[in-house]
């Protein structure tokens, strides 16, 4: 059974990766990451469907990269 100590800690963890998540999209949103090729979007006359399925390959792919070497840095 985990303390609550280490509870707090993995709350406040998790919170500092969601701003911190929030941060970089306000960041990429300016630089036009959401808009990439190959994103689906549909226009009719009063409706709009955005589906960024490009650019959730590619932020899963920077993550996954990401990750993969947080998790080698800390396991040694």
């Amino acid at each position: 059974m985990p303390s609550l100590e280490s509870i707090g800690k993995l709350l406040l963890i998790m919170g500092g990766v969601i701003a911190a998540g929030g941060l970089i999209l306000l960041f990429f949103g300016r630089f036009g990451l959401g808009r990439l090729p190959g994103d689906i979007v549909v226009q009719k006359e009063r409706f709009v469907f955005y589906f960024p399925i490009v650019t959730m390959i590619v932020v899963s792919a920077v993550l996954t990269l990401l990750f993969t070497l947080l998790g080698r840095l800390f396991n040694r």
